[in-house]
């Protein structure tokens, strides 16, 4: 019996000497019972970003879109069209400068194949094509106001005249986000079946319309350098 008292008081004291060691400040055995100082601070870090990133995901919807695009700075852009056409083996490529000047004005310019330009301000549009110069008004022409106006609202951060003409659907992130817009007008439907609009934060970097009948646009929007 003498053997497990002794084993009994070894253990004891070996204790004694872990919890002697620790109010000393020395380093015990098991170093996993430790959290250092620098890690800590890193863990704090990533849960508070954690934290914040998930509540302006939260937050994050139409609404708050419209607001950072209609804050956005007008700027010059490139595009590159590609218009894909039932009666076509190939699309339709073009490409060319887009600018923007809230609230309502839009111009067009193609340079390639063939030089061209559209002029979108108020409620009129201005073709100039082969020297000739053509001017239509969008009240008289709804399969063309519909267009312009999806494209128009949305980089003016018009969201009320979005609405007025189109359901809207958002998907993805801040970062990655896609508008989905589907025309209420049934006349319009007839034409347009939808209207994708691409993006990061507060740009617009594509649209992509699908007709009714098949026939589809692509355009990349840049930048210009």
């Amino acid at each position: 019996m003498t053997r497990p008292k002794a084993e009994h008081k070894e253990h004891k004291e070996g204790t004694k000497g872990t919890k002697k060691g620790l109010v000393n400040g020395s380093v015990p055995m098991d170093a996993s019972t430790i959290i250092r100082p620098g890690f800590l601070r890193v863990l704090c870090a990533f849960f508070v970003s954690f934290v914040f990133s998930f509540g302006v995901a939260a937050e994050w919807n139409v609404n708050t879109l419209f607001e950072s695009l209609a804050k956005a700075r007008p700027e010059r852009a490139t595009f590159t069209e590609k218009k894909f056409l039932s009666l076509l083996d190939a699309p339709v490529q073009s490409s060319g400068e887009l600018l923007f000047t809230p609230p309502d004005r839009m111009e067009k310019r193609t340079l390639k194949p063939r030089p061209e330009t559209v002029v979108v301000q108020g409620g009129e549009v201005t073709l100039e094509r082969a020297g000739k110069r053509h001017t239509l008004q969008l009240r008289e022409n709804p399969a063309i106001a519909v267009l312009v106006e999806s494209i128009r609202s949305t980089l003016a951060g018009d969201l009320d005249a979005v609405t007025r003409a189109y359901s809207v659907a958002l998907d993805g992130t801040p970062a990655k986000w896609r508008l989905t817009l589907r025309p209420l007008d049934p006349a319009a439907s007839q034409l347009v079946e939808r209207i994708e609009i691409g993006g990061g934060d507060a740009r617009v970097a594509g649209v992509e319309i699908f007709q009714a009948d098949g026939d589809r646009s692509v355009m990349s929007i840049a930048p210009a350098k």
